[in-house]
C-alpha cells in the first residue's frame, strides 16, 4: 500500500499543496496533521507508523515534514527499514528502494539539520547584536489610546472595519483580538 504523510506547523497553514502532491503520487491513504515538527510525539505520525506493513511505501512531500532533525529522521528510517517499508520524498526526488536513494537520504538529513542549526545561530547572533545596541525583539506594543479609539468607533456602528483600521492605524487582527478579549471578559462576569 502507498501511504502518505502530510504536516504543517500551525493551525492556520494549509495542507492542500502536500495532499495534492501525495494524491498525485498515488497514495491510497494519507495521514495529515497540523503540529510542530519539533514535537516528536505527534498523533497522526504515530498512527501512520503503526499502520505501516512490510512492503508498504511511505510518501512525504518533503523530508522535513516527517522529522526536524537528522536524529529523528534516522529513527524513522530505522523503523521503516525494520518494517520493510520504503520511503519516498517527492521534492527531494528520493526513493530508499535504490542504493542511490539510501545514500541521498543520509546526506539530505545531515544537510537539513546543518541548515536549521545555522539559521538558529544567525538568529541568536542577530538578537544578541540588537540587544547590545539597546533594541528589543518582537513587535512594538500597541498604542492603548488608538486601540480604545478603534473599539469606540466599532461600537458606534457607523464605520466599517476597514475605515476603523485606516483612521486609527490599528490592524484588523488586533481589533478583532481586542473585541474577542472583551467578549470573553463579559461572558465571565
Amino acid at each position: 500500500m502507498i501511504i502518505g504523510y502530510a504536516r504543517v506547523s500551525t493551525k492556520d497553514q494549509s495542507l492542500d499543496l502536500q495532499v495534492d502532491a501525495l494524491q498525485g503520487a498515488g497514495c491510497e491513504r494519507i495521514y495529515s496533521e497540523k503540529e510542530s515538527g519539533g514535537k516528536w510525539d505527534r498523533v497522526e505520525l504515530n498512527r501512520m507508523l503503526d499502520a505501516l506493513r512490510p512492503g508498504d511505501r511511505l510518501v512525504v512531500y518533503k523530508l522535513d515534514r516527517l522529522a526536524r532533525s537528522a536524529k529523528q529522521l534516522y529513527e524513522v528510517a530505522d523503523r521503516l527499514e525494520e518494517l520493510g517499508v520504503e520511503l519516498v520524498s517527492i521534492r527531494e526526488q528520493l526513493d530508499t528502494s535504490t542504493p542511490m536513494g539510501r545514500a541521498m537520504f543520509g546526506m539530505i538529513g545531515v544537510m537539513a539539520e546543518l541548515e536549521r542549526d545555522m539559521i538558529r545561530e544567525r538568529t541568536q547572533a542577530g538578537l544578541e547584536s540588537a540587544r547590545a545596541r539597546g533594541r528589543k525583539g518582537g513587535r512594538p506594543k500597541a498604542d492603548e489610546k488608538k486601540v480604545k479609539q478603534a473599539l469606540a468607533l466599532y461600537d458606534s456602528q457607523q464605520y466599517t472595519v476597514k475605515e476603523i483600521t485606516e483612521q486609527t492605524n490599528v490592524s484588523k487582527a488586533l481589533l478583532y483580538k481586542e473585541l474577542n478579549k472583551r467578549k470573553e471578559q463579559q461572558s465571565t462576569n
